[in-house]
């Protein structure tokens, strides 16, 4: 009898992206009771120190979903209205007729026309996305930076919008969420932080997954290298960073186990109703940062394969690491993977990242994980 989980073939793809030129990756592959972890590669390129399928990671925007369900938690409770207007409820921040426009919905799933503020805070990120005019100054220049939430959300607010209010498609903007952030705050007396981890990691069960305290990430873990298309070479390590850049848009820190959990009780109606569920899978186009248009609904981002059904996930980045989880909407078959280099593409003679063998090799990794 075949098995579900061909770990041969797993073990080679997740070798092959390694050979392809990621320092390190670690994942987790399940389909009904069968689990497969694998990792490959190091987790310190000076010390050849491996990488584990254990280790804690900086997930980046997957953090996106928790705070989608913190707030719909609340939507449930009364406390928040999903068409309701923001103004209503921040208007200091969101104020006039932008602030009577927007709605709560419409930050959940970037149809606001809220701008990213990053640009704004990250002065050498100031032409994005014309990638050739950018540079990696900033990076390095706030790696211990506190930033203030209310100046950041300033910052994409006065900045040209990007759309009108639930137009589409809409633009991805960490502005919208750093805005939940607040929204939860005010509506619950509790930081966002403290609501999520209280309401949906604690509810989940989750033993390694928490927002980070300080600027390192405790716990066993990988250096994270950003190569900023080629322009920071050799890629630098940016595992020690003061994450107050995205807050609960983009700082959770988790393991492939731990996601993988999250996303089955999520999909299985365990973390919100099975009605705020439902929400959450009501999608609308949308530009991703990369610049392409996805499917995206309320926190949650559908992935679909020829006759294999749809996955729901997120994928995330921080500067040098990333993340990627996908569930299968019957719960049962499920794939996390974390990698420790980003923006790895170096850019042709028109700024346009070009291909690299890593590409196709996490293709070729995902497409095994999901339907092998």
């Amino acid at each position: 009898m075949k098995k579900s989980l061909d770990s041969v073939a797993l073990d080679a793809a997740i070798e092959h992206v390694h050979r392809a030129g990621m320092p390190g990756l670690f994942a987790e592959v399940r389909d009904g009771g069968q689990v497969w972890r694998g990792a490959a590669g190091v987790a310190d390129v000076a010390t050849g120190r491996p990488v584990t399928a254990g280790m804690r990671h900086r997930v980046g925007s997957i953090t996106k979903t928790f705070t989608a369900a913190a707030v719909l938690q609340q939507v449930e409770s009364g406390r928040i209205g999903l068409d309701a207007p923001i103004g209503r409820y921040l208007p200091k921040l969101v104020p006039g007729g932008r602030g009577d426009a927007i709605t709560v919905r419409m930050l959940i799933n970037h149809t606001s026309g809220l701008a990213e503020y990053l640009p704004y805070a990250y002065p050498s990120l100031k032409a994005y996305p014309a990638l050739a005019d950018t540079g990696p100054q900033s990076l390095e220049d706030h790696r211990l930076t506190r930033f203030d939430p209310a100046e950041l959300i300033e910052m994409g607010v006065t900045a040209p919008a990007v759309g009108v209010p639930g137009g589409t498609p809409g633009v991805y903007s960490n502005t919208n969420y750093l805005l939940l952030a607040q929204l939860l705050e005010q509506g619950t007396g509790a930081t966002a932080e403290q609501y999520i981890t209280r309401h949906v990691i604690e509810r989940a069960g989750l033993r390694d997954t928490g927002f980070p305290e300080e600027a390192h990430v405790d716990g066993p873990h990988s250096r994270l290298y950003e190569a900023w298309f080629g322009m920071i070479d050799p890629p630098r390590d940016y595992s020690v960073f003061d994450m107050s850049w995205v807050g609960p848009s983009a700082s959770l820190i988790s393991t492939v186990t731990d996601l993988n959990r999250f996303y089955r009780m999520l999909l299985a109606g365990e973390i919100v109703s099975p009605s705020s569920l439902a929400q959450m899978q009501r999608t609308v186009p949308v530009i991703s940062q990369e610049g392409s248009t996805i499917d995206y609904g309320l926190g949650l981002h559908p992935m679909e394969g020829p006759g294999q059904g749809t996955f729901w996930g997120h994928g995330g980045t921080v500067w040098g690491g990333g993340a990627l989880t996908m569930t299968r909407a019957d719960g049962k078959r499920q794939l996390a993977v974390a990698v420790n280099l980003q923006r790895w593409n170096r850019l042709d003679s028109a700024g346009k990242p070009q291909p690299h063998p890593i590409d196709d090799a996490l293709t070729a990794l995902y497409r095994v994980a999901m339907y092998g």
